[in-house]
């Protein structure tokens, strides 16, 4: 069995281990019951409604169609460790304990619904010192007569804390457009499409350049509360300097907590950081860790 085999066989492990894991709860038994079966009957334009198949605002890094109530809040932490899982031995996987000595590139987001429908979201990358900051209207939900769920995005991001530093670090602003087109089925699969266009690509001295990429995630719910994730992001045209981004997960809901063992070539979370791709033969391990305040 090659190392990569070995590698993956034992990640897959830790992933069904930390879906599986029975969550442990202060209150009594009859407390716990699955909030799918407790949702109150609400109608298809209620950005609060519960929806089974789409747990959280992203598959893993792309955007997903979840509305977010008005005055509502939504904290979202991703952890991206350096270590290879696809080249690194099965000995120096585990003496990195699968990347925790390897540090880890972090991203901290926060979101608020300023009205209904509209939600104003600000996150911070340890990637170049990144923040962006992101409009996204949730104006079309899918219903009987709607097949589809349509969000539109806008948003800007700049490096060096979004501060251009004279005779010193720039913070090369990239904005982008884009939408999210989805379907679910039931209350077990939600499909995406999120065609989006970023200006300013490009890095260093190279002229601006744009790049568009066509998102592709999925999920489908296999438990009451167990998920597996799929996502890539193929480039449409421009500039494109590594791989499609591409990532697999595990995801776990617990009341307003969702929690995401996460498999990916890149370690970007932005629009302009989706946009360049991944590492050409490169899989790292990382979660999400979702926390709704509604």
């Amino acid at each position: 069995m090659t190392r990569y085999s070995y590698s993956t066989f034992l990640a897959l492990f830790l992933a069904f281990a930390a879906c599986f894991a029975a969550p442990v709860y202060a209150q009594p038994p009859a407390a716990s019951a699955d909030p799918v079966a407790q949702a109150p009957a609400a109608t298809d334009d209620d950005d609060a409604k519960l929806r089974p198949a789409e747990p959280d605002y992203v598959t893993i890094n792309l955007p997903t169609t979840l509305p977010l109530p008005s005055h509502a809040m939504n904290f979202h932490l991703s952890h991206r460790f350096n270590e290879d899982l696809r080249n690194d031995s099965l000995g120096t996987q585990f003496s990195n304990l699968f990347g925790l000595d390897n540090g880890a590139n972090i991203g901290l987001e926060f979101r608020y619904g300023v009205m209904k429908h509209l939600q104003a979201i600000v996150q911070r990358t340890s990637i170049g010192r990144t923040f962006q900051f992101t409009a996204k209207y949730d104006g079309w939900h899918q219903t009987a007569t709607m097949p589809l769920g349509v969000s539109a995005i806008v948003s800007v991001e700049g490096e060096n804390n979004f501060h251009n530093t004279e005779g010193g670090a720039q913070a090369n602003f990239a904005p982008a457009l884009g939408a999210v087109i989805s379907r679910t089925v039931g209350d077990r699969v939600a499909l995406y499409v999120s065609p989006t266009w970023v200006h300013n690509t490009s890095t260093g001295a190279v002229e601006t350049r744009d790049t568009g990429f066509i998102g592709l995630g999925g999920q489908v719910r296999f438990s009451k509360s167990g998920y597996f994730v799929v996502e890539g992001a193929p480039r449409a045209g421009g500039l494109a300097i590594g791989d499609a981004e591409y990532a697999f997960a595990f995801e776990t809901r617990v009341g307003a907590h969702v929690f995401a063992l996460t498999f990916s070539n890149s370690a970007g979370t932005t629009f302009k950081q989706i946009a360049h791709g991944g590492v050409p033969e490169h899989l790292t391990l990382g979660f999400n860790l979702t926390r709704k305040f509604y």
